[in-house]
């Protein structure tokens, strides 16, 4: 069973999430909205931090904060004075005892001092965009850093005293090979990390690996190799301590994401910057992902969304099983109402397909499921 995390009874539990929009250069298959890393939109933003803060601060009282998340962009190229203040403006809330802090980092941005000072603030979780051990697979996503400073990385970031640190990994990238991705493998399998995030490769629109797609795409794992890489992952994660726990996230004992399962377990969180999103009360918003925009508009809201009950049900549906541990479908039926009959006929016929294992009171991905999520969750939703 995923553990519910510190919840206090007579709070409503909910996560903050800051959008760190900046980057000395963004990668080539990167879809997120990021900035240039120059001090004056730095200071522009916290100034927008700010404004947003105080329109939505009142909704913060009185709820219990579980978990903040500081993603990106590359959110260590703002620490001081930016997340530093961030930090300090939540102390007037009610933050759980075991609140989980995470800050993202870039490998080549992470030094002693620097993971120190985010000590300093309350930063209990950091992740590494490591995305792969290989010189030549990095050239090829156009990261900055080299393998070694991956790994110098996550060292220094134990040295300095934060101990729960989680790994971004990627498959499916051009000219990956079961060899380069087990020599990924084995260094990772020697270092001090309690999580792992595994994702494949998408060659999203507007993205520079978009413009080259046609070339890119010959030079892909086939269908074949990318399960084969999927399945040397799983495995040698597994053979780690690493316990795959969701479709792409892997955790030692007592290190599961608190943040990232509020988003499966449909926990409500209020997001702040250009482009965050928030999920309040069954509605769903985006800030507008544009930064002068963001900084004038009082409302810097560009999209809000709140589907019809029948609709909502089933997307919550899909997102929780997303979950290993899969959903269960009494606490479910009493937490968010019961599913249409039309939900449960179509649990009935995933099943039937061998997508679901599926009981009276439990369901969830099968093994064919876990390789065919997207099929469940549209079949669903």
């Amino acid at each position: 069973m995923t553990p519910d995390f510190g919840k206090n009874p007579s709070l409503e539990s909910v996560s903050v999430y800051f959008h760190i929009p900046f980057c000395s250069k963004k990668c080539p298959y990167c879809h997120f909205f990021v900035l240039p890393d120059k001090k004056s939109l730095k200071d522009q933003l916290l100034v927008g931090f700010k404004k947003e803060w105080q329109a939505k601060l009142s909704s913060l009282k009185n709820k219990n904060i579980v978990s903040i998340y500081f993603g990106g962009g590359t959110p260590t190229l703002f620490v001081n004075p930016g997340i530093k203040n961030l930090l300090q403006w939540t102390n007037d809330l009610h933050l759980d005892p075991n609140i989980e802090i995470t800050v993202e980092a870039n490998p080549e941005t992470v030094t002693l001092a620097l993971m120190k000072e985010l000590k300093s603030y309350g930063v209990n979780r950091i992740s590494i965009g490591v995305q792969s051990l290989d010189n030549d697979q990095l050239l090829i996503l156009g990261r900055e850093h080299s393998a070694n400073k991956a790994i110098d990385a996550v060292n220094i970031t134990k040295k300095a005293g934060i101990d729960n640190i989680t790994l971004d990994l990627m498959y499916d990238l051009p000219h990956q090979t079961l060899q380069n991705f087990s020599k990924t493998l084995d260094q990772i399998e020697n270092l001090p990390i309690t999580h792992l995030s595994l994702y494949n490769l998408t060659i999203e629109p507007q993205t520079a690996f978009y413009k080259k797609r046609e070339t890119l795409i010959n030079h892909l794992p086939s269908d074949e190799n990318s399960l084969k890489l999927l399945e040397l992952a799983c495995k040698r994660l597994e053979t780690m301590g690493l316990k795959r726990y969701e479709i792409s996230a892997f955790a030692r004992d007592g290190a599961i994401s608190i943040h990232n399962t509020g988003y499966w377990k449909a926990r409500p969180f209020h997001g702040f910057g250009p482009s965050a999103f928030s999920y309040i009360e069954g509605r769903r918003f985006r800030n507008i992902a544009h930064s002068k925009k963001y900084l004038e508009q009082e409302v810097p809201i560009d999209f809000e969304e709140k589907l019809e009950d029948d609709e909502h049900k089933n997307e919550l549906l899909a997102i929780h099983l997303r979950l290993l541990d899969g959903v269960d479908l009494p606490s479910s039926q009493k937490t968010h109402v019961p599913l249409p009959k039309l939900s449960l006929i179509k649990l009935q016929i995933l099943h039937a397909e061998k997508y679901l294992e599926l009981s009276q009171t439990k369901v969830k991905l099968s093994n064919k499921g876990l390789l065919f999520y997207d099929t469940v969750a549209t079949k669903i939703i």
